[in-house]
């Protein structure tokens, strides 16, 4: 019996939260969105800066995996003085105990200056509201696998996988197909033993 690759459980967004506050005449909107990748953050951040293309910052942070122990965080002060913007952000992340979530705040200047003290107060501000409305649910504890069959079972083993709730992330076609997969972890002892009669290899990805 393989002993799968844990992910603890912790809470993910389940769809996009937006708020909007103003301090001293400066507009603060913030988004906060899930992602499971820094790729797929960039890419939000990019769609994010066309739909407002006339604003003077575009700050950001993010944290990917679990909260509590992130595989991955990032963020960025887009121009405003160093750590006003991306560490408040941050900062909010870190204090709320939510993994794969970016929040983006994008400020239109008003004309008063705010100084470094107050900027960071306005950016935690405006992330702390895309927070307050933040739709979550349980990210359920998963295992990553290659699997490695002949062509001849692919479907078969498709289905298996359908049946054990694992999701395909990745196929590639050599000499054999390799599908990689990421299962919930409950379901693997049962899913190992409907795979072994198939005289499939079983190997674990840490992803």
């Amino acid at each position: 019996m393989i002993t799968p690759i844990l992910t603890m459980d912790y809470p993910i967004p389940t769809q996009l939260s937006r708020a909007e506050i103003e301090i001293k005449k400066s507009r603060f909107i913030a988004y906060a969105k899930g992602i499971k990748t820094r790729e797929e953050g960039m890419i939000y951040l990019d769609e994010i800066r066309t739909q407002y293309p006339d604003a003077r910052h575009h700050c950001w942070a993010y944290l990917i995996g679990n909260p509590n122990c992130a595989t991955n965080a990032g963020m960025g002060d887009d121009g405003e003085p160093s750590g006003t913007a991306g560490k408040p952000i941050l900062n909010v992340l870190q204090h709320k105990g939510v993994g794969d979530i970016m929040i983006i705040v994008v400020r239109y200047f008003g004309g008063i200056k705010l100084g470094a003290g107050g900027l960071t107060r306005a950016y935690g501000q405006a992330a702390q509201a895309a927070m307050v409305n933040l739709s979550t649910k349980t990210q359920v504890p998963s295992s990553n696998f290659l699997i490695q069959c002949d062509f001849a079972i692919e479907q078969q083993i498709r289905y298996l996988c359908s049946q054990a709730e694992a999701s395909i992330t990745n196929v590639d076609y050599s000499q054999q197909v390799d599908i990689a997969i990421t299962i919930p972890t409950n379901n693997v002892a049962n899913f190992d033993i409907k795979l072994s009669a198939y005289h499939c290899k079983l190997q674990r990805l840490i992803k």
